[in-house]
């Protein structure tokens, strides 16, 4: 218990200071959102009105401890830029970044632990070569440059792949996968190099341990002795990288919305980058925050539940 209330707490710590960082970033571009909203052909009179209506025009720290205390109680404002509440337009767009997430998630994370049981049973053979191998182009290549590459030689060439767009589920479950299976294969490989290596070195340390050693000499076979004990501390492994790897995924999936034309959180980002609306800039970037926060948080807790002897600062908590 003592151990979730400290994680919560240092989560919410987070929270704070990178809300923070961020509204002072985002004060520091040049530019008059007011100004920017209404057109250069607004009136000073309907300009300094807009400012006003907006609290722009109160200082600095008023305005972020306001957004704040309206961002704890789910109030994330409203969108200049599209006259509607923000929490509205991130709900919109959510289902697509999820979708991408989940099924680059779903495509790594088997395909990694076998990679990675073979490499560590065959260590220092052609499989495990042939794993780092994987591991040196995963880490190696540049998502955008594949994402490119598989918009203009695989989805331009073939009618199974959608140039861009999204196909919710409502309207056919294989179309809805088809529409994200490009962009979520170019984060998996991004994701299955360090999954890989994190199960690799997880077998091989547990291949090494006495037990295995004792399993052999009461004549227990090996590949009981291996689904019993190192096998599962392989499928525990990328519980670890779900967590740590969270924050590079959803950067991926900004990336890969934007070149497969997605309408997800990436796309909406983008739009208020270009546009300069703060509001809805500063909402979008707490939410992705949060959503690594409580994933990470979740991902602690469940890597603990399956190590119940995981110990910190030398007790139990």
């Amino acid at each position: 218990m003592r151990f979730i209330l400290s994680r919560l707490l240092s989560g919410v710590a987070v929270i704070f200071v990178v809300s923070f960082i961020t509204f002072i970033i985002l004060m520091m571009i040049p530019g008059d959102p007011a100004l920017l909203s209404l057109g250069t052909e607004a009136t000073p009179e309907n300009v300094e009105a807009l400012r006003d209506a907006m609290g722009f025009n109160e200082p600095w720290y008023v305005q972020f401890l306001e957004w704040f205390t309206s961002f704890i109680s789910g109030d994330l404002g409203r969108s200049y830029l599209y006259g509607e509440e923000i929490s509205t337009l991130i709900l919109q767009r959510v289902p697509v970044t999820v979708s991408v997430a989940l099924l680059s998630l779903l495509i790594a994370t088997p395909i990694a632990l076998f990679i990675g049981v073979i490499a560590a049973l065959y260590q220092n053979k052609l499989p495990d070569v042939l794993a780092r191998t994987l591991m040196q182009i995963g880490d190696a290549m540049p998502s955008f440059w594949l994402a490119l590459l598989l918009l203009v030689y695989v989805a331009a060439g073939s009618s199974l792949f959608p140039i861009s767009g999204f196909t919710p589920i409502s309207e056919g479950f294989i179309d809805s996968i088809l529409s994200i299976l490009l962009p979520s294969f170019v984060l998996s490989l991004g994701l299955m190099g360090t999954m890989i290596r994190i199960v690799r070195s997880s077998m091989l340390i547990a291949l090494k341990e006495d037990y295995m050693l004792l399993a052999k000499m009461n004549g227990i076979s090996k590949f009981k002795t291996i689904v019993k004990y190192p096998l599962r501390s392989a499928i525990i492994a990328p519980l670890t990288i779900i967590g740590m790897q969270m924050a590079g995924l959803l950067s991926g999936v900004i990336l890969v919305e934007n070149i497969f034309s997605l309408p997800g959180l990436g796309r909406l980002l983008l739009v208020a980058v270009q546009q300069r609306d703060l509001f809805l800039l500063q909402g979008i970037v707490v939410v992705i925050v949060s959503t690594v926060v409580i994933i990470n948080m979740i991902t602690d807790i469940l890597y603990r539940l399956a190590n119940p002897t995981m110990r910190i600062g030398g007790r139990d908590e």
